[in-house]
C-alpha cells in the first residue's frame, strides 16, 4: 500500500506541472460556437434568434500529454457543437417567473414557476466544483485541476434518461437544453450569473402544485429529510421498498454514483390508512461518468483512494463505488427486501429495457454527441442491462451485512428469534394493535450485525433461541421506558452475541447469558441520525 502511495504522489507531482496558479479564464468566455455570432447574440432579442449553436466546454479541450496524465474523459463530448433553443423567460412553459436563487458549490441554479404554480429547475450544464474548496486553495493549481475533472461528466447524458426511466416505470423530470442570450433582461438582480450560459431546464418536483398524471393518486410531494422524520415518527408513514430498490438498480445501470438523501423527492400516496412515500429521483449530473481514462485519475478511483468514482464500462467492475455516496438513505430505506426481491426487480428492469429502448433512448443525445459517444454508449447500456442480476446480487449483499431494524417514535415490539445456525427471524408489531410492521429471515452468511433501534416511546424488545452459532444482534433501546429480554444462547464462541445499550435508568432489562451489558447513564447512548448529519 506504501508503494502504491508512493508511485501516485511521483506521478500526481509530474502531471501538476501542467498546472500553474487558478486561472480566472479556465472558463472559455462564451459557450456560442463561433465568435462572430457571439457579437452579433451582444444586441440580439429571443425575437431575432430562436436557436444558437454552443460548445457546451471547449475549454476542456488538452493536448495529448495533458490527456495522458488526466484522461480524455468526455472532452471531445463537451467541445462538439451543439444546437439549443433560446430561452425566453416570457414564453418558456407558458411564462415563467424566478421563486428563488438556488444551487450548490458547483451549480448555478433558479427556481422558477409557470402561472399554474408548477415549478422548474433551470441549472447551469457547466460546472465549477473549485466552490468545494478551501477558500486558500481556490487560488492554487488544484483549482485548476478539479475544474478540468468535470470533463469527466458526460453533459448530455439527462437527455437519454427520459426514455429509459419510463420504459423502467419510474418518474422522472424532462430536461431541455436552453440557451441564455447576452442581452436578457429578465434574471433580474441575478442576469451577470444567468447571461450567456447554457442551462438545462426541467420539471421540479417539490410540493403538491408539481403532481403530474404521471404520479397517479399522490397526494403530496416531501423530501428526503421530511420523509424520513414522518417514517421514524409514525407507524402509518412508510416506504415503498421495492419501487426505491428499483430506482437504485437503475442507477446502477447507468452508472450514477451520486445518489445521496439530497438527490431524492418522494411521491406521498394515501393507501389502506397509510402514507406510502415512492421516490423521484433527481440531478443526474453524474449519469455515464468515465473517470479512469487518464494515470492519475485512474490511481485516485482505486478503492483504497477516491473509490466512488467509478466508470462507466460494459462490467460493473465495483458496485459498492456506487453505492458509498447513497449509504444512509440505502440504508434506511431498503431494509426490508430480501436477495430474491431484487432478483425479480433486476428481472422487471432487464424485460422493460429492451434493444430497441435502449437504442431509442441514447438517441436523444444531439447528432454531433451521437456519432462521437451514440455507439459505445448503446453498448454498455445493453451490457450493463444483461448483467444486471449479478450487480443487483452484490447491491443486496452489500446492504445486508449491516442491518437496521428501525421502529418509530411510538411503541413497538420486536421479537428476534435464532432459528437456526445460519438463520435469525427478525419482527416488528406496533403496540396499539399488535400489527405486524415488519418481518425479514437475515442469513448469517450475508449478514454480520442486525441493530434495532427503539427510537422513543415504550418499546419491547425479546430474543431467544438456542444455536451453534449465531448473528450478532444490537439492541438500541430509545428515550423511552423499555422493556429487554434476552434468553437466547449461542453455543460456539467466546463473545456474547446480543448487546443491549440503553439507559441504565426506567427500563426493565432480563439479561442471559448471552447478554453482554452495555448501559450507560449517558443519554447519548440512544442516538439515531435520521437525517443524515
Amino acid at each position: 500500500m506504501r508503494n502504491h502511495h508512493l508511485h501516485a504522489l511521483t506521478l500526481a507531482c509530474l502531471a501538476l506541472l501542467s498546472f500553474g496558479c487558478a486561472k480566472k479564464s479556465f472558463f472559455a468566455s462564451s459557450p456560442v460556437a463561433d465568435p462572430e455570432h457571439r457579437q452579433e447574440l451582444a444586441l440580439a432579442s429571443t425575437t431575432d434568434a430562436d436557436s444558437v449553436t454552443i460548445q457546451a466546454g471547449r475549454h476542456y479541450e488538452r493536448n495529448g500529454f495533458h490527456t495522458f496524465f488526466w484522461g480524455k474523459h468526455y472532452r471531445q463530448v463537451w467541445a462538439a457543437p451543439v444546437t439549443v433553443q433560446v430561452f425566453d423567460m416570457k414564453k418558456m412553459k407558458g411564462g415563467l417567473s424566478i421563486e428563488k436563487l438556488g444551487g450548490g458549490m458547483q451549480t448555478t441554479s433558479l427556481t422558477l414557476s409557470d402561472k399554474d404554480g408548477f415549478t422548474y429547475a433551470l441549472r447551469s450544464l457547466d460546472k465549477d466544483p473549485s466552490g468545494i474548496l478551501p477558500p486558500l486553495w481556490r487560488k492554487s493549481f488544484v483549482s485548476n485541476v478539479i475544474r478540468d475533472q468535470t470533463s469527466a461528466i458526460n453533459p448530455y447524458a439527462a437527455l437519454v434518461l427520459p426514455p429509459l426511466a419510463t420504459a423502467a416505470g419510474i418518474p422522472h423530470s424532462t430536461p431541455q437544453l436552453v440557451y441564455v442570450l447576452p442581452s436578457d433582461t429578465t434574471f433580474g438582480e441575478h442576469q451577470e450569473d444567468f447571461r450567456d450560459k447554457v442551462f438545462l431546464i426541467e420539471e421540479k418536483y417539490n410540493d403538491e402544485r408539481t403532481i403530474t398524471p404521471e404520479l397517479g393518486a399522490a397526494v403530496g410531494i416531501a423530501g428526503s429529510k421530511t420523509m424520513l422524520n414522518e417514517r421514524f415518527g409514525f407507524h402509518n408513514h412508510c416506504i415503498d421498498q421495492r419501487a426505491f430498490a428499483k430506482a437504485r438498480l437503475f442507477d446502477l445501470l447507468i452508472n450514477d454514483w451520486d445518489r445521496h438523501e439530497g438527490q431524492w423527492e418522494w411521491a406521498v400516496y394515501e393507501e389502506h390508512g397509510d402514507k406510502v412515500y415512492r421516490p423521484i429521483p433527481k440531478d443526474r449530473d453524474n449519469a455515464f461518468f468515465y473517470f479512469e481514462d487518464g494515470i492519475i485519475p485512474w490511481i485516485f478511483s482505486r478503492k483504497w483512494a477516491i473509490r466512488k468514482f467509478e466508470s462507466f464500462n460494459e462490467e460493473y467492475k465495483d458496485v459498492f463505488a456506487l453505492m458509498k455516496n447513497a449509504q444512509f438513505i440505502d440504508n434506511r430505506a431498503l431494509t426490508e427486501l430480501t436477495l430474491q426481491d431484487y432478483q425479480e426487480v433486476a428481472t422487471e428492469l432487464q424485460q422493460a429495457l429492451t434493444d430497441e429502448v435502449i437504442e431509442s433512448a441514447v438517441r436523444q443525445f444531439p447528432d454531433s454527441v451521437y456519432r462521437l459517444v451514440g455507439e459505445h454508449t448503446t453498448r454498455k447500456l445493453k451490457s450493463r442491462r444483461d448483467k444486471l442480476q449479478e450487480a443487483a446480487r452484490r447491491f443486496y449483499l452489500e446492504l445486508a451485512k449491516e442491518a437496521l431494524v428501525v421502529g418509530t417514535d411510538q411503541k413497538e415490539k420486536f421479537e428476534v428469534k435464532r432459528l437456526n445456525d445460519e438463520e435469525t427471524a427478525v419482527t416488528v408489531y406496533r403496540l396499539s394493535d399488535n400489527k405486524q410492521v415488519y418481518h425479514r429471515i437475515f442469513k448469517r452468511s450475508e449478514t454480520r450485525n442486525i441493530t434495532l433501534h427503539g427510537l422513543a416511546e415504550d418499546d419491547e424488545f425479546e430474543v431467544s433461541g438456542e444455536v451453534e452459532t449465531g448473528i450478532k444482534v444490537e439492541i438500541v433501546g430509545g428515550r423511552g421506558e423499555d422493556k429487554i429480554k434476552d434468553t437466547s444462547e449461542v453455543k460456539k464462541g467466546w463473545r456474547k452475541k446480543t448487546i443491549v445499550r440503553d439507559t441504565r435508568r426506567s427500563n426493565e432489562i432480563e439479561f442471559g447469558k448471552e447478554t453482554k451489558d452495555k448501559t450507560t447513564h449517558k443519554v447519548q447512548v440512544h442516538a439515531f441520525d435520521r437525517e443524515g448529519h
